[in-house]
Formats: C-alpha cells, structure tokens, sequence
C-alpha cells in the first residue's frame, strides 16, 4: 500500500512540477490581445510541441526558442489562429505583439462547464447547450428558471429544474440539477434548491447546460446535470444598460375564474454597468421586481444588488470579490380551493415569506512560471427566510475550492485537479427549531487528451465524503434520535470525442451520478393544507449512472450556420428518493423507491441564415423520454404485510402504467427572431405531452384535481409572439405576448399557469 501511495505522489508531483526546458540563448516575449485592445488570458503561444507557453492575466508571454528559424503559433478559443516566421538569433530578444481576429459564429461557441477550461463546442464528450444573452433579453426573461425553458430538453416545475426527466416534482426539496453562479455551487443546502432570484441576470455573458450525470465534476446535486450562469466581465469601452419593463394578464379562457378587478400588473427595472478602471475589472447592477400574480394572493417583491472585481495585481496574479444582496417579500400558496375555483387558495396552503441572502465570493488566479493556472474561489452565503405558518429556516454556508490545472502541450494532455470544503449551519423551525451541521469534503481530477488532431478522450475521478450531524429533536409524530450521518463514495466518468467530418463530431460518454439527502428530506417535519410531512432519519443517498451516443453536425449551407445535436440517452437510478403518502398520520415523507430506467431522444438545433435578406436566428429541440420504475407491481397488497417496493411505487402512481410521475413523454420548443432594418419580430413555441402519472394522494387531497386531469388529458402548445424596434442605436422599445392562444394548464396539480399577458420593454445603453 506504501508503494501505491508512493507512486501515486510521484505521479501527482511529476505533474505539478513539470516544467519546459528552455534554450537560454532567445528570448521571444509579447502580449496578446484582442482588436479591442483586451487581453486574452491562457492564450497558447508555442514554437513547437515541447516549446510553449500560456498568456498571463494581461495578456504577456515569455518563451526561449531555440536559435534559427522558428514558426511562432497563437491560437484562444474563439479566435482565429496566428502564425508567424521569424528568425532566431542566438542572445537576441523578440518582441511581438499580436492582435486575435474573433470567429464570432454559432459554429465557433466556446464552453467552460465540463472541463472547468475554454473549448469548442463541437468537441464536448458530452451533451450541453448554450443559452445566450441576446434570447434572454430578448424574450423578456428577467429571471434565470424562465429563461431556461428555452432550453431544449430542461423543463422547469414549480421551481425545479429537470433535464431529461430526470426528477419530476418534488415538493421543493432535493434538485438532482445544480445551479452554479460563476463556477460556484448557490443551492440552498438544507433543501438542496436553488433561489432563481439569487442569479443578476442582467450581467449575464453566457449559461451552459450539462446534460446527464456529472456529480464527478461538481460533487453530489449534479447528479442529472448542472446549469452554469457565467458573469459578463467589463470590455475596453465602459457599457451601461437600463432595462424597464412591465406585464399584464388577460382573463382567463373562462372568464368564471377571474377573481380580479384589476388586472394583475408586474413591472421592474435593472441597472448595470461594466468598465475598466486602470487594472480593475468593475461589473455592477441593481435590479427590483414587483409582480402581482394571476392567482390570488400570491406576489413577489425583492431587490437585489450585485458586484463583481476582479484586480490584475501583475501578470501572474488576479484577485477579485464578488458580492450579491437579495432582498424581499414574496406569498404563495401550494394547491387551489377548488376546480372551480383554480386561482385561489386551499386554506391553510398560503405561505409568507420575507428572505434576506447575501453572498460574498472571494477569489483568486495565479500563472506559474510553468504556465500552471492556480485557482482559489471562495463563498460564504448566508440565507434568513422568514416564513409564515413556523416554517422559519436560516442557514450559512462556506464554500472553498482550490484548482490546479496543467496543459502538458508535448503529449497534447489537459490536467484539472482540485479539493472542495462545503460547510453549513442550519437552524429551521422544520427542523425542530434546532441547529444541524453539514459538511462537504471532495478531491477530484479530470484528464482531456488529444489523440491526433480528430480524437479527444476524456475521464475523471471524484471522491466525496458527506457529514451531517443531527441533534435529535421531537416532533407531534415522534422523536428523531441525535445521529451522525456519514457517507463516502467515488464517481467516475468517461467521454470520447471524434471529429468525422468539417463541423461533424460523434461522442460517447458514461457517468455516474451520486447523491446525498438534503437535511430536508431527511428531517423536514410541517403540515400544509391538512396532511403532514414527515422525517425518514433511515433515508439512503440515491445512485446511478447515465450513458449517451450522439453526434453534432456542423450546418453550412448558403447563408445558414448552426449545429444539429441527436443524442440517445439511458438514465439508470438506485434507490431514488422521492416524497409517497405513506398514511394519514405519517403523511408524506421522501423515501428511497427503489431503481428507475429513463431512456430517450434528445434533438436540437441551432442557427442563423438569412431570411428573405433579413439576418434570423433560431433554436429548436425536441425531447422524447420512457421514464419507468425497474419494479412496478399492480398485484393487491396483502392484509397485514407490508407492501414490497414495487408494489409501493404503484399504489402511489394515478396511474396503472408503468410510467415516473410528473413527467412529459414528449416535449418540442422552438424560438425563432428575424430582423428587418429598425425591427426584429419574434416567435417562440412550447408542447409538452401530458403528465401521465401523479401523486394518487393528490387525487384525494386536492379539490377537482381529478376531474380536471380527466377533463384535460392531452398535451398543452404555448405561442408567444414579440415585436422590438429601434429608433436609434442604443434604444431598443418590444411588446411581447406570451400564450396567445390563452391556454388553460398546470405545470404540476393543483397550481394554474398564467394565462395570456402583455408585456412591454424598454432597453437603453450607452
């Protein structure tokens, strides 16, 4: 075992402190940059294959060429690749200053997520999307979980992003999505759920969606995929924004329903502004909400305030904070009165909160001399909900990650190594008003290697170690002994990419998905609207593992550009946990179901072409899934024997088919926008099939709910239209209308959609 240890630290030194051996008798140096005279940090400047070097953070490189005649190449992500001869004299110093040319198409969109380092799109192991700015703003989504249905194959349900069908609607506890915020995990870790409130999207640059299970990336909660919003950071030109906007709702299709006199009515504003001050990055911006909504007595209101630093102390070294303040009050309720009353509220389902979260994100980058880029981020994020009805929860958390990474350019490998601290505190009336600990330990490692210039491999490890110690506290139902809940687990994956054609990639990839109970679905205790919600302190972690074959292919033709992504997909989980009635007195309480199989079609595409001479730009998808339980049994229960697993799943099921509830079979969306001179018109469209199986307690619990799902069994098409003009450059004035057909619909029981409503928007920069 010593032996093993000694060679696995050779291994990790050799690595670490590789280093290029130099002729010391040139010296070549510049700096790199764009047309807009800004930096290009981790540009690759080499002479040759064991002869190279990374730009430093303002854009500098050194290297010590051999004397002669020497090909100088520079290539970034993003960019088009520079070459340049140049003769080497023995003692002599080179300066050259070098000025990228951007390849700003669809063809050339560059991630970060899944290798935590910039590359093409096209050569991804696995599927992910690209949600741009200009469709967000566009479309009027001023908040990150609406903008998200655009894309294809995610869905969001009262809050909870699901890819793929992988979870369908879980009471707000446990996403098995995790939402980072500029690489950061911003879950609420006693729920495991993101505050969509907490992302400026009003500083957006880019968010990239990562398909499939990738909890070796980013550790327990991206156990069916991850969403990225990444931050715009300042330019050479200072860049101000302020965006008004305000909505309406029609009446509904049925006007009985209406209980309003006025109409609803939601306007807000956001201000921001990017500059560069000297070495300092400055990203800044102010945001307020005030919605009434279409169903009675809910609304939010909050404020939110954002700022991002980053400080260039010299070439090697970067150091910034970043701050988010949201603040508010919001009321909602859980299910309606009634059918005939579906914008109202059951009684006793109303909550009233007023949050308060804040976060602050220290951070730092260094470049060795090697080249190595070392990273330090940092959060401490601290959440006061002040809830109605003893649902009270305040938690702090304490985010630390450091990352190493190494581009080894002579055997064309990429390194990333690192190790996570996630810490918590959590004090919740729903949690015996007591105070529980979590903490997150995790080390990982991911290799991307290229075989050639068409083949890139890919393969990571992570070990995760998970701790909550829990005080013991009781409840009307009973006593929750103080324990200490202690798990380990690794998780591996691995991805293939290869380029058959110009713009033509095939990938296959495999990862494991692993993840531990939130304090929530363990310990939460609370009734809502007369049934109860009990702790399951014996609750394993869920595991799993998804596989998928898909090709991207590159479309040139005339003036259309875009990629077309097919992907097959198998979802496998064991022990999955999800909230079942287990009786009057327990009520509901998240239990492990056993194994699930989600198997699937994902399709999209993406483009832009010339339409009739206007420049247009679309995105499409359709997703096509066969979500079932590995054991469903329709045969009665015995008297005085308790139901095996595969009984359970179908006594809780509305359905005798053998199908996962809360989820759509099918689901297509499209969004296209052409512009004519001084105008742009935009439409987007949104089907999803019917929801096939529910909750069979919520046939009982919730009023109509039943003779609704049997009067409403078919599948819901949204139509939204938007029309934007320009009178001068900077000001853009739209008028959206979303649901034009005023559809009727739930996304989950019990809780109606917002029929069709009017929106106005005013975008002015400078």
């Amino acid at each position: 075992m010593q032996d093993l240890f000694r060679s696995v630290l050779a291994f990790a030194l050799l690595i670490v402190a590789q280093t290029n051996l130099h002729a010391q008798n040139a010296i070549l140096r510049g700096r790199v940059t764009t047309i807009d005279h800004e930096p290009l940090t981790g540009a690759s400047v080499y002479v040759s294959p064991e002869i190279g070097t990374a730009t430093d953070s303002v854009g500098f490189f050194e290297l010590n060429p051999v004397p002669g005649n020497i090909i100088l190449t520079v290539s970034f992500l993003g960019y088009k690749t520079f070459t340049q001869s140049l003769g080497i004299v023995a003692g002599q110093t080179v300066q050259v200053d070098i000025i990228l040319q951007e390849e700003a198409t669809i063809l050339n969109t560059v991630t970060f997520t899944t290798g935590r380092f910039e590359k093409r799109l096209g050569s991804e192991t696995v599927s992910i999307e690209v949600l741009k700015p200009s469709l967000i703003n566009n479309s009027n989504k001023f908040q990150l979980d609406e903008a998200l249905q655009k894309v294809p194959g995610l869905t969001v349900i009262d809050g909870q992003a699901n890819i793929r069908g992988g979870s369908g609607f879980s009471y707000g506890a446990g996403s098995r999505v995790l939402l980072l915020m500029d690489d950061i995990p911003i879950l609420q870790l006693d729920a495991g759920f993101p505050n969509w409130n907490d992302i400026p999207i009003e500083n957006v640059g880019q968010i990239e969606v990562v398909k499939g299970a990738a909890s070796s990336l980013y550790g327990s909660a991206a156990m069916n995929g991850v969403v990225n919003f990444r931050t715009a950071y300042a330019t050479a030109e200072p860049e101000t924004k302020l965006t008004l906007f305000t909505s309406t709702v029609d009446a509904p299709a049925d006007a009985r329903f209406k209980w309003w006199d006025n109409a609803p009515l939601t306007f807000g504003t956001s201000f921001s502004h990017k500059q560069k001050l000297g070495k300092l990055d400055l990203v800044s911006s102010v945001f307020y909400l005030n919605e009434t909504s279409h169903n009675d007595s809910t609304f939010t209101k909050y404020g939110r305030v954002n700022l991002n630093t980053r400080y260039r102390l010299n070439k090697r070294l970067t150091l910034g904070v970043n701050l988010n303040l949201n603040g508010g009050n919001n009321s909602s309720f859980f299910f309606w009165k009634a059918d005939s009353l579906k914008y109202s509220p059951f009684p006793g389902t109303v909550s009233k909160n007023q949050p308060l979260r804040f976060n602050i994100d220290p951070h730092l980058t260094y470049y060795d001399g090697s080249g190595n880029r070392h990273k330090l981020l940092s959060r401490y994020l601290k959440v006061e909900n002040r809830v109605s009805n003893g649902r009270s929860n305040f938690s702090e958390q304490y985010y630390l990650e450091y990352q190493f990474q190494r581009n080894i350019r002579a055997i064309d490998l990429n390194v990333t190594a690192g190790a996570v601290y996630i810490g918590s505190d959590v004090e919740a009336e729903l949690y015996g008003d007591t105070t529980f600990h979590s903490r997150n330990l995790a080390t990982y490692i991911d290799f991307e290697k290229r075989f050639g210039t068409k083949l890139t491999v890919s393969a990571g490890f992570r070990y995760e170690s998970n701790l909550i110690n829990n005080p013991g506290f009781t409840y009307p139902g009973g006593v929750v002994g103080p324990s200490q809940e202690k798990e380990a687990k690794p998780v591996l994956r691995l991805g293939a990419n290869y380029q058959i054609g110009d713009y033509s990639y095939l990938r296959a990839s495999w990862g494991q998905g692993y993840r531990f109970p939130t304090i929530a679905e363990k310990f939460i205790f609370t009734s809502l609207g007369g049934f109860n919600i009990s702790p399951n302190p014996d609750l394993q972690s869920e595991t799993g593992w998804s596989t998928e074959l898909g090709i991207k292919q590159g479309l040139k033709l005339g003036s259309l550009k875009g990629f077309l992504d097919l992907a097959l997909f198998r979802t496998e989980y064991q022990d999955m946990m999800e909230f079942n009635f287990l009786g009057l007195l327990r009520g509901f309480s998240s239990i492990n179901t056993g194994g699930v199989r989600i198997t699937g079609l994902d399709a999209s595409m993406v483009g832009e072409f010339a339409l009739f001479g206007c420049p247009t730009v679309f995105t499409a998808g359709y997703l096509f899934i066969d979500p079932k339980f590995l054991d469903f049994d329709l045969r009665p229960q015995e008297p005085g024997v308790p139901p095996t697993p595969g009984q359970r799943n179908a006594i809780g099921s509305s359905s005798t088919e053998n199908v996962l509830k809360y989820r759509s079979r099918h689901n297509y969306k499209f969004d296209i926008e052409t512009q004519l001179k001084k105008f742009s018109l935009g439409f987007a469209g949104n089907y999803f099939s019917f929801q096939e199986a529910i909750d069979r307690t919520f046939e009982f619990i919730v009023p109509g709910i039943k003779t609704y799902r049997e009067m409403n069994n078919h599948g819901v098409t949204l139509l939204d239209i938007r029309v934007a003009y320009r009178p001068i450059d900077n000001l853009k004035l739209s008028f959206l209308v979303n649901n034009v057909g005023n559809v009727e619909y739930v996304s989950r029981p019990g809780l109606m959609e917002a029929p069709r409503n009017f929106g106005l928007r005013v975008d002015w920069g400078w």
